[in-house]
C-alpha cells in the first residue's frame, strides 16, 4: 500500500491530545475520520509525538498508508476539505508519498519543541490558550544559564509524568535555551525523544529559577533528586508546540 507522510498543525485546545481515545475528540482521530470520507479507507495513523491535551504542533508528522497512489497534493487538500467541513481545527501542511519503511514515529532522528511564557501584568487576550500567563517578572538570562544544568544524558525521572509508559527515564537533552523579546518569553528544547511531560516539568521548574524561587544549584538538586516530587510546578499545556521533527536525509 503507498505510504504518504503527513506534515500537520493544529490547535490543541479543542483536544484530548493526538492519540485516539474512546470518548474524547482527539487529532488522530479527526485525521483519520477525515481520511475515510476522503478516500474511504480506514486507517491507523501513526504521529512522531503524542502531544498531551491542550498542547499544540506546527511541525507534527505522521504517516498513512492508502489504498491507492494519490498524489501528495491531492491528499493534502481533500483531507483538508474535510477536516474543514467538520469543523476541526487541524491543517495536513504537506502530504508526501514515501518508501514504505519510512515511520513518522521510529525513524525520527529529533524532536523539536517551543514553549511560550506571555510575562506581564496584563492576561493575553489574542493569544489565550496559546501562551502561559505569569503576571510576576521573570528573570530569563538566569533561566538560560539554569538551563544548562539540564543539558546532556541524565536520569530525567524528576521531570517525567508518574504516568510515563517509557522503558527508561534516561533521555539526551541537546538543546534547551531561554529567550526574552518584549513580554514573551521562549523555551525551546530539542532532543531524540521526550519523556511523557517532561518538558512541560522543566518549564515549570525554570520559571520557579526566572521568579527567584529557586537557584541553578536548586535546579540541578532536583534533576538529581530523581523524585517526581522534587520537582516544581508543571507548566499548562497552552504554552507548547511540537514545531519539527528531523529524519534521515531531510
Amino acid at each position: 500500500m503507498p505510504r504518504f507522510r503527513l506534515d500537520i498543525e493544529y490547535d490543541g485546545s479543542a483536544y484530548a491530545g493526538w492519540q485516539r481515545q474512546a470518548d474524547l475528540p482527539t487529532v488522530q482521530q479527526a485525521i483519520e475520520q477525515a481520511i475515510a470520507k476522503f478516500c474511504g479507507d480506514v486507517i491507523s495513523l501513526r504521529g512522531a509525538g503524542r502531544t498531551d491535551a491542550g498542547v499544540h504542533a506546527t511541525g507534527q508528522v505522521a504517516h498513512a498508508d492508502l489504498a491507492k497512489a494519490w498524489t501528495g497534493d491531492k491528499v493534502r487538500d481533500a483531507v483538508n476539505a474535510h477536516l474543514q467541513m467538520a469543523g476541526e481545527r487541524v491543517s495536513i501542511l504537506k502530504a508526501t508519498p514515501v518508501a514504505e519503511d519510512f515511520d513518522a514515529r521510529f525513524s525520527a532522528l529529533g524532536r523539536h519543541y517551543l514553549y511560550r511564557i506571555l510575562n506581564r501584568r496584563a492576561p493575553a487576550a489574542l493569544e489565550a490558550g496559546k501562551v502561559w500567563w505569569v503576571p510576576k517578572r521573570l528573570d530569563a538570562g538566569a533561566m538560560h544559564e539554569a538551563a544548562a544544568k539540564l543539558l546532556g544524558r541524565h536520569d530525567f525521572t524528576t521531570f517525567r509524568s508518574t504516568q510515563c509508559q517509557a522503558a527508561s527515564p534516561v533521555r539526551t537533552l541537546d538543546r534547551l535555551d531561554i529567550t526574552r523579546d518584549g513580554d514573551l518569553i521562549e523555551v525551546r528544547a530539542s532532543a531524540r525523544s521526550f519523556l511523557h511531560n517532561q518538558v512541560r516539568s522543566m518549564v515549570g521548574s525554570l520559571k520557579r529559577v526566572g521568579d527567584g524561587a529557586w537557584s541553578a544549584a536548586d535546579l540541578r538538586a532536583a534533576l538529581d533528586a530523581r523524585d517526581r516530587a522534587a520537582c516544581g510546578q508543571v507548566a499548562p499545556p497552552d504554552g507548547l508546540f511540537l514545531t519539527k521533527v528531523d529524519y534521515p536525509d531531510v
